[in-house]
């Protein structure tokens, strides 16, 4: 579940996760997301339900060093989100004697958190991990939590917490919806409120040998978004080459609000942006999971005038997870 919100940021850089939902600027996963949602999947894996989204609020919300927006996604990304708010490392699940939980988690390093395409370590590494309890009627709770380069505003630590249900809601339909709270609970209060909560929802099916999501988050106006507020739609695509442990995912995303890389930058009065990824991923030795995506993010002003510093460039991802 917890990809499902990180499906979207993270959702994209984990593509067997992302596929398998949702948490994510996840998901988405959203990254879920994927987060599963999370994400995985904000952005947050992509399991299909990322998700999670964005933990947009940063990677946008600055593109220098010192204050750095999926989640989703993530969630999540986004995360949460994404996610893929995102990112959507593979889960397993443990039952917890009869009290009819299952109980998932995962920890991953990334070559850079990209969450709905922009960029929150600043370009650097990071570490992921999450929790998530699920119970047999589909309702979940979890948290998922990942490094960041978020300045005296934000930290170095985005926290996600999660909540919702998941399910079939007809023949080989899948819908997911659920909450998602964004925290950085070691900022220095220089800029504060800076957490901020997202609502999810996703639907996913099957359409022969390729497994598609579509999905929604939306954060209302809150202090913490400048009084404004933010609408992610996003879009996975995944299939799984036969006879082989490889997967291939595609993810696209469109952002409307608040967390537009350019506008949260203070470069354009623009508030969408689009962001993409294409990946690869494959599983081995039945927990380990290994992939690469290269992710990009629509910032016109902010490449023209040069001051991107890595933040929306398009770029390759290496993740590197573990599922318990």
């Amino acid at each position: 579940m917890l990809t499902s919100i990180r499906s979207l940021a993270a959702a994209t850089i984990l593509s067997s996760s992302a596929l398998l939902a949702a948490p994510a600027l996840a998901s988405d996963n959203g990254g879920a997301i994927v987060d599963t949602s999370v994400d995985v999947s904000s952005l947050d894996t992509v399991s299909l339900n990322a998700t999670p989204a964005a933990t947009g609020a940063i990677g946008a919300i600055s593109l220098d060093s010192d204050a750095l927006s999926s989640a989703d996604a993530a969630t999540s990304l986004e995360t949460s989100g994404a996610v893929i708010r995102t990112s959507q490392p593979v889960e397993d699940s443990n039952k917890a004697g009869e009290t009819g939980l299952t109980v998932s988690g995962s920890v991953t390093l990334v070559t850079d958190y990209r969450f709905r395409g922009a960029s929150l370590s600043a370009g650097d590494p990071a570490i992921q991990g999450g929790i998530t309890v699920t119970h047999d009627s589909g309702v979940y709770v979890g948290t998922w939590a990942s490094s960041i380069a978020g300045g005296s505003s934000y930290g170095d630590m985005e926290l996600d917490l999660i909540a919702g249900w998941s399910g079939d809601v007809s023949d080989g339909v899948t819908f997911d919806i659920g909450m998602v709270y964004f925290v950085y609970p070691t900022n220095d209060g220089a800029f504060d409120p800076v957490d901020y909560w997202e609502p999810y929802a996703t639907v996913s099916t099957t359409l022969g040998p390729v497994e598609a999501s579509l999905g929604i988050n939306y954060a209302w106006k809150q202090d913490s978004l400048g009084g404004n507020d933010n609408l992610y739609l996003h879009g996975e695509l995944g299939v799984g080459i036969p006879n082989t442990p490889v997967s291939l995912s595609a993810h696209l995303g469109y952002t409307s609000g608040a967390l537009a890389p350019d506008y949260t930058a203070g470069l354009s009065t623009d508030k969408t942006a689009w962001d993409w990824s294409i990946g690869a991923s494959m599983t081995v030795l039945d927990k380990l999971e290994i992939g690469v995506s290269y992710i990009g993010v629509e910032a016109p002003q902010a490449k023209a005038l040069g001051v991107d510093d890595g933040f929306t460039d398009g770029t390759i991802v290496g993740t590197l997870g573990v599922s318990f």
